[in-house]
């Protein structure tokens, strides 16, 4: 439960400061001590979990009086899952607070309720929870081989699985064969679930299946990749990053080729 902590200053903890998907690190580590010994005024700090049996709290970068130098979570990616996951529920609360300061409905002004996880507009009394927009990724296996591609976004030449967001009125099923054919004309059946990750770019959750070739030539829609095509395991380009649900998707494809799963 998202709730205020009264004994936050008394006791060493961790300490999510955010601003939005960004997160103050010491040493590539989310700082842990007492508020007094980190210069953190408490006030403001929500109580998110707790991480090897110490406890975990989120406060926005804005409601502090010092300016910290912030990076992107995706620094936080190597952490421990628990961690990471935690890392990702502060990054969307944070988002929340910043994206939904007043009422959709009214255009009153918002404040956090610490009892709902919710923005509560002062004036319709409206609860207004985080966005959270559901994306499916899929690793797709042809034979031994595996379909890849690259966006431009990515300047570093690191290669991926093929992802995207559901659309109103159908499965996740349906969006892995329709995103699947649009970025890369092919078809694909066999279609299974994998697994998820909250990924808080700003406020996804992905949601990772698994697919077989079916039928088509690889010609990638070029408004969206700058390449893709299959790939044998034992030549495969610069991946994902580790921790990663798109890294663990190929890396468990790798392995079942390998296996002749």
């Amino acid at each position: 439960m998202l709730k205020q902590d009264d004994t936050v200053q008394s006791k060493s903890a961790y300490w999510c400061v955010m601003s939005g998907s960004d997160i103050w690190l010491k040493e590539n580590r989310i700082p842990f001590g007492s508020n007094e010994e980190l210069g953190i005024d408490s006030r403001e700090a929500i109580l998110i979990g707790e991480h090897d049996q110490k406890k975990v709290y989120w406060i926005n970068e804005s409601s502090l009086e010092v300016e910290l130098e912030m990076s992107s979570i995706r620094e936080c990616l190597h952490f421990e899952q628990d961690l990471f996951l935690l890392v990702s529920k502060a990054a969307q609360y944070s988002h929340m607070t910043q994206t939904i300061r007043f009422c959709p409905q009214c255009g009153g002004r918002t404040r956090l309720n610490h009892n709902q996880l919710a923005m509560q507009c002062g004036d319709c009394r409206t609860l207004h929870y985080p966005r959270i927009f559901p994306c499916i990724i899929v690793a797709v296996r042809k034979e031994n081989k595996i379909l890849l591609a690259q966006h431009p976004r990515h300047k570093n030449g690191m290669y991926t699985i093929i992802a995207g967001f559901t659309e109103v009125g159908e499965t996740l099923e349906q969006c892995v064969a329709r995103e699947v054919k649009e970025e890369t004309g092919i078809e694909v059946d066999n279609i299974r679930y994998f697994g998820s990750q909250p990924w808080a770019f700003p406020s996804s959750l992905m949601m990772g299946f698994l697919a077989d070739y079916k039928n088509g030539e690889v010609k990638p829609d070029y408004s969206e990749l700058s390449d893709a095509n299959w790939f044998s395991i034992d030549q495969l380009p610069d991946l994902a990053p580790k921790g990663t649900i798109a890294r663990e998707l190929i890396e468990y494809t790798v392995s079942q080729i390998s296996e002749n799963k």
